[in-house]
């Protein structure tokens, strides 16, 4: 079953997924965003967080999976972030990072539940960038992230992920980040690899998510700034036609 994926290798098109930490939102505004969404036409919903502590992961996902258009993938903080009723998740490899527990440990105890679940699985290079601050994410994994200005050691780890299987390569510099992920470190990726890139963290206006589409970005995820103004989603769909009019093609 590669129904997501098939669908994230096949978009004749630049792509944009909305990540809700369940941690963030109310039933209010998760409402207005699905309804955003739709009208937006957002090819994906993510769902997750490096730490979730609520218990409304359930809830997020049974309401958002209403939504039939729009796939709902876990985008998971550790190996118990697991949900049998999302359509996938995304399986994600700390590539960027040398602790062994975000490369395969927490892979090794959800395997069976991930087994059991039916979920597609989607195997992902996820490459932590410095975004001008620590971040949830580097000090939950207890890891450093790449530098932002050495594009050619996240080309050469994102490779390095494509080489070993991987499906789908995720740059992400952080909720919330000062600085997003370089043009140049996403042009450095995008051009030695063939498998699609994801890319968020930080991109809170649409200069920016333009920016990351150009530098090669083949979706980008966006969930704090539509924390704060859930319009914001408006504007993103907006800017997306744009870009398809304009013919900006994967």
């Amino acid at each position: 079953m590669t129904k997501v994926l098939d669908k994230i290798r096949k978009q004749s098109k630049k792509s944009l997924a909305i990540l809700i930490d369940p941690d963030k939102v109310d039933e209010a505004t998760l409402d207005e965003i699905i309804l955003l969404s739709i009208e937006a036409k957002v090819s994906f919903f993510f769902v997750g967080g490096s730490l979730i502590s609520s218990d409304q992961l359930d809830f997020c996902i049974q309401r958002l999976k209403e939504v039939k258009d729009i796939p709902t993938v876990l985008f998971p903080g550790n190996g118990q972030h697991v949900h049998a009723k999302a359509d996938a998740i995304l399986l994600l490899s700390l590539i960027s990072g040398r602790n062994a527990d975000f490369l395969i440990g927490q892979h090794v105890i959800a395997a069976p539940a991930l087994k059991r679940s039916g979920l597609e699985i989607l195997p992902t290079g996820y490459m932590l960038v410095d975004g001008g601050k620590q971040t949830t994410a580097s000090y939950i994994s207890n890891t450093t992230p790449l530098p932002n200005d050495k594009p050619d050691i996240a080309a050469a780890t994102a490779l390095a992920g494509e080489m070993l299987g991987l499906k789908i390569l995720y740059l992400d510099a952080g909720s919330g980040a000062k600085n997003t992920v370089s043009s140049e470190l996403i042009s450095a990726v995008k051009n030695s690899c063939e498998i699609p890139l994801i890319v968020g963290g930080g991109i809170d206006s649409l200069a920016k998510a333009e920016k990351a589409f150009k530098a090669g970005a083949d979706i980008i995820v966006v969930g704090n700034a539509t924390e704060k103004d859930p319009q914001f989603i408006s504007d993103l769909g907006q800017m997306m036609d744009l870009l398809e009019i304009r013919g900006m093609e994967l």
